[in-house]
Formats: C-alpha cells, sequence, structure tokens
C-alpha cells in the first residue's frame, strides 16, 4: 500500500481518535456515554418497515436474488435488513448486544422471515457467520477506527454486494453546542462520508456513492429518554436533566410523526461495492 493510501486510513483513524472524551470528564460521568438504549433501535427498524424504499435499500435489493440471504452487521433491532424481509429467505443479525441481537430476532420473527442472531464484535466474530448474497452495514462505520480488517470482512462476507450507509458528517457533530454549553469543549469536525469513501478506496473497492437526504431522522418515541439518552452522551448526571431538555429545545428538538428529533433531515451517503465470497 502507497503511502497516500495508506495516509486516507491514518486520516480516518486520526479524526475518531480527535473524538475521545477528555479523562476528566470521563472520570466524573455517572453513567458510560456510549451505551445505546434498545427501545431507539426498536424505534427505527419499525419506522423502517413503513417507509419508502431507501437508496440504501434499493442499492441492496438489486443485488439480493430472490429467496436470497442477507447478513446486517451492527445489526440493532434491524432497521437495514428488514426492509429486505419480503425478497429474503434468510436475515443474519450481528451485534454486540445481546439485548440487541433479542431485538433483531423479534422483529425478524415478526417480519415472518427465518433469521439468525450472532453476538459479538465484527470482524472478530466473522469467522463464526456465514457468508451472504448481500451484506448491509448502516450507521456503523463511525465506530470503526482500524477500518481495513472491518471492510475485508464485509467484502469476503458478500458474494454480491456489500451496501454500507453513514451520515455525510459524523453524528455526534450536532452535540457540538451542547459540549460547549455544558463543558466549554469544543469538539471535532470529521471525519464524514468524503473519508470514508476515501479510505476504502484505498483498500482497492470500487466504492459506488449515493447522496441522498433521509427523512428518518435519529430520534426518540419520547422526550424524557433522548434528554437522558443526550445527557449520558454528555457525561452529565441525571439532575441536569432539565437543563438538557431546555438546551435541546432552544437547539431546535421537535416532534415529527410522533417521533422527538433534532435538527433537520440528514443527509446520508450510501456506499457499494462488489463482494467477493465464492
Amino acid at each position: 500500500m502507497d503511502g497516500q493510501r495508506a495516509g486516507a486510513l491514518e486520516r480516518w483513524r486520526e479524526q475518531l481518535d480527535g473524538w475521545a472524551i477528555p479523562t476528566e470528564i470521563l472520570a466524573a460521568a455517572p453513567e458510560s456515554p456510549w451505551q445505546f438504549p434498545v427501545g431507539l433501535f426498536r424505534s427505527r427498524a419499525r419506522r423502517a418497515g413503513s417507509r419508502p424504499a431507501t437508496p440504501s435499500n434499493r442499492e441492496a435489493a438489486r443485488s439480493l436474488p430472490a429467496g436470497g440471504s442477507v447478513l446486517d452487521v451492527g445489526a440493532g433491532g434491524g432497521a437495514a435488513s428488514l426492509p429486505l424481509a419480503g425478497a429474503a429467505g434468510r436475515l443474519v443479525g450481528v451485534d454486540e448486544s445481546a439485548d440487541m441481537v433479542a431485538a433483531f430476532l423479534a422483529a425478524a420473527e415478526a417480519a415472518g422471515v427465518p433469521a439468525e442472531g450472532v453476538q459479538g464484535r465484527w470482524p472478530e466474530v466473522a469467522g463464526r457467520v456465514p457468508v451472504a448474497d448481500v451484506v448491509v452495514c448502516h450507521h456503523v462505520l463511525y465506530n470503526v477506527a482500524d477500518l481495513a480488517p472491518f471492510a475485508d470482512a464485509l467484502t469476503t462476507h458478500a458474494r454480491r454486494r456489500v451496501v454500507v450507509e453513514l451520515t455525510d458528517r459524523h453524528p455526534l457533530v450536532a452535540l457540538g453546542p451542547l459540549w460547549r454549553r455544558f463543558h466549554d469543549l469544543e469538539r471535532p469536525a470529521g471525519p464524514g462520508a468524503d473519508d470514508a469513501v476515501a479510505a476504502l478506496q484505498s483498500l482497492g473497492l470500487e466504492v459506488d456513492r449515493q447522496d441522498w437526504e433521509s427523512q428518518d431522522r435519529f430520534g426518540f418515541d419520547d422526550l424524557d429518554e433522548l434528554v437522558a439518552f443526550t445527557r449520558r452522551r454528555l457525561c452529565l448526571p441525571a439532575r441536569r436533566d432539565p437543563e438538557v431538555a431546555a438546551a435541546l429545545l432552544e437547539e431546535g428538538t421537535h416532534q415529527v410523526d410522533g417521533v422527538w428529533v433534532s435538527g433537520q433531515p440528514r443527509r446520508v451517503a450510501t456506499l457499494s461495492w462488489s463482494g467477493s465470497a465464492p
């Protein structure tokens, strides 16, 4: 790998490393800022089943044979794979959280599609996961500093296509004003989708890209849940909930179709490339 290509992967890693929370703030946090509530992913999966097909869904569907298999890496509640349940003969979901795997399996059962769940971190558990016709991986890459082995395992597990979805900029950028407000701390502005494409291309992947606007914003059915989640992200104690709620509302948090969301519709990128599994 030449210097330019290695540089794209290193820039990706360095920008993600910049999101580390200062030691003194993290040490004072009463709860982990990195945990995701299962209810959030159940809600996203439920909405995914009723919304029109997205560019990511359509890209995956184009490569999925009737009755084919779909592997969902970082599955959560299944928002990436459940829209393919009508054509797929089997779904496999991988997630670090046992609760998320259980939510995925419950959602697949409700959709009437056979499914398997694997708990563990990708790519460490890749050896226990069967190959599939299509691999989907939505809103996971910004959690992956070591992108090369992660992407390689996606590619070698897809017979036909890998479809990755991510926001055009790091999702925590939107919390920048609140970090300044509560901690007087400036947060990074990257990486973004452009950096992801450069890093993936540096691995020799021929990446196709579609940019679009998602109406399915990151949100909660209950405002108190959004407040608590944001407060944990900011490493604050529960007694600060009223202040966090006021700050969120001042920053534009509002309800859309019964879901509490922050800001405007998200710009999203669908990245796809050919799989290499036999």
